[in-house]
């Protein structure tokens, strides 16, 4: 076959092939005006501006990505780092905030890289930052010890976090967790329920030593003592939140509150099969709400957080950062109490 002639106009814009060359041929002007038209920089006219933007917008042009970003020495492109150790019960924490970002980032024309960091082990990350393949990241999780943070500060990337830091460096954006936490145990303790359990996940996970702050707040200014012995925390082991569930029931203890969805369920489970009844027996609560808790047998009380705005606010505070823009943390209020049978 002889080599094929480059397409007529028409049909190379019917197959989405138009291009600036094309542009500047049609209205007789040089590429280079029909560049500074589109970027915004450089000396052109006002008319010849508008000449030039009226027309792409008729005939549906669209930059070449790899182009601009060869220009502008971006990649349009941003990394989500999600935990490898997740289970498919957080999924829909990601997933949600996930579709937040994508709504944001599709705007300006960047795409998502998923990048998933498995404890200290930044290899997949330091990867995707060596290789130039991102122009930021964001961080769905922060840790006490926060190697991934500490990574990307090193790198000069930028970056943004999802959830609390000790770290004053980092710029973080967060559902309020501690002034949620607090309202909600502050509710069971106003209704005589102060003989309260907490049952928590790492302490290495920021939002573990948040959800405890906001828990003992509400007894402190309750003006009551919290029973410390009610706490357990690194709980991941199903047969020792039975033990303990077994051992809250005999104690008859007020309630029950789980710092997750994923605990709370798994309380759920143990009450089942034990035979122990959600709210006569145990009353029940979670400090995170899921379609799995509002589908459950006994509605569970729980913390409803808009996770999709999450993810919107953390992709349009990045953006802002690799645009150069001033940038400070936010705490984000749009938390709601769903008081429900479990904790009657």
């Amino acid at each position: 076959m002889g080599a094929q002639l480059p397409l007529p106009l028409k049909e190379r814009y019917m197959s989405n092939q138009i291009t600036i060359e094309d542009v500047a041929n049609a209205l007789g002007v040089s590429k280079t005006t029909v560049s500074r038209a589109i970027s915004g920089k450089g000396r052109i006219s006002a008319s010849t501006k508008a000449k030039v933007l009226e027309y792409i917008e008729k005939n549906n042009y669209k930059p070449n990505v790899v182009a601009k970003g060869l220009a502008q020495r971006r990649t349009f492109s941003i990394a989500v780092v999600w935990p490898a150790d997740y289970s498919l019960v957080d999924l829909p924490f990601f997933q949600r905030c996930l579709v937040g970002m994508n709504e944001v980032t599709s705007g300006y024309g960047y795409d998502i890289i998923v990048s998933l960091v498995n404890g200290d082990d930044v290899s997949n990350l330091k990867r995707v930052i060596e290789n130039r393949k991102v122009d930021g990241v964001i961080l769905t999780r922060t840790l006490i010890d926060d190697k991934p943070a500490e990574y990307l500060e090193q790198s000069g990337v930028p970056f943004i976090a999802i959830g609390a830091s000790l770290d004053d460096k980092v710029i973080t954006v967060d559902n309020d967790n501690f002034d949620a936490c607090m309202e909600l145990t502050s509710i069971l303790i106003g209704k005589g329920q102060s003989k309260l359990a907490l049952l928590g996940g790492s302490q290495n996970h920021m939002v573990t030593r948040t959800r405890y702050s906001g828990f003992a707040e509400a007894y402190k200014r309750a003006g009551k003592e919290m029973d410390e012995s009610l706490v357990f925390l690194n709980l991941g082991n199903e047969h020792r939140i039975s033990e303990i569930v077994k051992q809250l029931a005999q104690r008859q203890v007020d309630g029950v509150i789980c710092m997750d969805d994923h605990l709370a369920g798994a309380v759920i489970a143990v009450c089942r099969a034990e035979h122990i009844k959600i709210p006569k027996d145990l009353r029940l609560a979670s400090f995170y709400n899921s379609s799995f808790l509002e589908n459950a047998v006994v509605p569970v009380t729980s913390l409803n957080f808009d996770d999709r705005n999450l993810g919107a606010v953390a992709a349009r505070m990045l953006l802002s950062l690799i645009d150069g823009e001033e940038v400070e943390s936010q705490k984000l209020r749009n938390y709601e109490v769903i008081m429900k049978e479990s904790t009657k």
